[in-house]
């Protein structure tokens, strides 16, 4: 599709139409950025997005620029769930406004804001970026996120296979769970083994408890040149039947809390009204048990 001539101010303007208003522009006619960050899709997510598209349309335009190989389309620079939305809705045409100055850190930045890239995409995009020049304290500042944030993220920079397998399962998605783990490799291969070939998702408690077996989180694993202390030290870790049996009594554990939790909830709702001036007392109550809570997890972090 040609840019209409009475839209040619658009360039000038990459924002907005004359008028304020969005663009109806044929989806046909716009294709997605190959380079974009948003790489993961959600198709349970993406069909309720259609559905609500379907009743309400897209209430938010998408963001465009003129393809820069094909004369007559548009590249999207944001709204890539938004169009496969509509395209799963079957509509025809999208809202749209044309910005011409977006550049893949403003992409980063509006799909963090809407929906948090995944680890891999992030780390895909750092990867990008340090080829390009940039340092990771210049990534982390155009960002707005920590310099320590990023050097997590670099954990998904070339994973080996068994990183990237466990964070295609499903099982390991969280950025500091990723990075322990790859670096808990070195120190304690078997522990996290053990712990990716269990059935249950990788839980920061786990990480902990395998990162707690090791005398530095940076010690690489003994060799024929350690010294006595080293050897000493490597045996006095936790045995694979050991970590196995506290994961299972930490899930259980779990499992029970959260059950509590949810009579907790219960009853205290139901006495709310029945006698609200014990209401003042039991919160106190409460509040110092997340206190103790709170300072016991601060001692095992």
């Amino acid at each position: 599709m040609a840019l209409p001539l009475d839209h040619l101010d658009l360039l000038d303007e990459p924002t907005a139409a004359a008028n304020g208003t969005p663009l109806m522009l044929p989806i046909a006619d716009i294709d997605e950025d190959p380079t974009q960050p948003r790489q993961e899709f959600d198709e349970d997510a993406l069909a309720e997005l259609a559905e609500t598209i379907r009743q309400r349309g897209v209430r938010q335009p998408v963001s465009v620029r003129p393809h820069p190989d094909d004369a007559g389309r548009w590249m999207l620079n944001f709204g890539a769930r938004r169009l496969r939305g509509s395209r799963l809705a079957g509509k025809l045409d999208i809202p749209a406004f044309v910005d011409t100055a977006a550049d893949d850190y403003d992409q980063v930045i509006e799909n963090e804001q809407r929906q948090g890239l995944k680890a891999l995409e992030l780390a895909l995009f750092v990867k990008k970026r340090l080829a390009a020049g940039d340092t990771q304290q210049e990534i982390a500042q155009r960002l707005g996120k920590s310099k320590a944030h990023i050097t997590m993220v670099c954990a998904m920079v070339d994973p080996p296979d068994w990183l990237l397998d466990a964070y295609r399962s499903g099982r390991c998605r969280g950025v500091s769970e990723l990075y322990e783990l790859r670096r808990l490799h070195e120190a304690r291969p078997e522990a996290v083994q053990d712990l990716l070939a269990r059935a249950e998702p990788v839980s920061r408690a786990a990480v902990r408890f395998i990162k707690g077996g090791c005398s530095s989180a940076d010690r690489a694993p003994s060799t024929a040149g350690a010294s006595k202390a080293d050897e000493r030290d490597h045996a006095n870790e936790p045995s694979a039947k050991t970590l196995r049996t506290a994961f299972d009594e930490a899930a259980a554990l779990q499992r029970r809390a959260e059950l509590l939790c949810v009579e907790l909830e219960s009853t205290v709702q139901r006495l709310a009204p029945l006698a609200p001036e014990r209401m003042p007392a039991l919160r106190d109550r409460i509040a110092a048990v997340i206190s103790r809570v709170s300072g016991a997890a601060g001692l095992a972090s």
